[in-house]
């Protein structure tokens, strides 16, 4: 906005942020601090749960495995407690996968695989419940992002497949929705490819967009996103000594 001002710079920084505010409302630091953090621990032969009221999950940490000889050692004999160097590599990555962008989240041990045979094993997973746009869309269908003029779109999470009994089966035969454990890992990149840096962007739930990984079950899109300023990025970008 400042090639076309005739003011000193200092007055034109101020135009800048005017016009960006104005355009786009930004969070302030205060919003973003109240973001509560949530903890969560699984024994092995149960399911995890992630949930928000309000927003979506963001998963911050994750472990799979056993670190100490107290969790998820109640009526387990010693030989199960006693490995407290086994962890999962890639158990960050394998749970956000599945769980960012979604309200309600719930795994099991069958995602990852086992870092250490014979011993009793916890998921132990913190997260985040993040303001978002949240859109679902049912095979065959399409979704459309959008943002506000002067925004792009910023994807949280996307999830293609079927994780629950309730979503997406109007006239649909049971057998097409009793599998509940479908869905495919490169959702997120799929949809981010696509979509993030966008101001509008459509995203269609098909087998050819994201690959089938259940063919006899109806599945659906879930998607969740932020709108960034985009303006305010762009001069912080070119104006990074104002903050000094």
């Amino acid at each position: 906005c400042c090639l076309t001002y005739s003011g000193t710079v200092s007055v034109c920084l101020s135009v800048c942020l005017s016009v960006c505010l104005s355009v786009c409302l930004c969070p302030s630091s205060e919003a973003i601090s109240s973001i509560s953090t949530e903890s969560v621990i699984t024994c092995e032969d149960r399911m995890q749960r992630l949930s928000c009221d309000q927003g979506v999950v963001s998963v911050l940490t994750v472990a799979y495995g056993r670190t100490d000889r107290q969790t998820c050692s109640e009526g387990r004999p010693q030989g199960q407690l006693d490995n407290t160097a086994c962890s999962q590599g890639g158990a960050l990555e394998t749970l956000a996968n599945r769980c960012n962008g979604r309200r309600i989240c719930e795994v099991d041990k069958t995602i990852f695989s086992d870092p250490c045979p014979g011993t009793y094993k916890y998921i132990q997973t913190t997260y985040t419940c993040l303001p978002a746009n949240h859109v679902v869309g049912c095979e065959m269908s399409e979704v459309e992002l959008s943002c506000d003029a002067g925004q792009t779109i910023a994807l949280i999470g996307a999830f293609y497949g079927r994780a629950d009994r309730t979503t997406c089966i109007y006239d649909r035969p049971e057998v097409q929705f009793n599998k509940i454990t479908c869905f495919t890992p490169t959702a997120n990149r799929v949809v981010a490819e696509r979509c993030n840096g966008k101001n509008r962007c459509s995203v269609y739930a098909l087998d050819s967009v994201f690959q089938d990984p259940c063919p006899t079950t109806i599945k659906y899109m879930e998607l969740a996103y932020t709108c960034e300023c985009k303006f305010w990025k762009q001069t912080l970008f070119f104006f990074p000594t104002m903050w000094i």
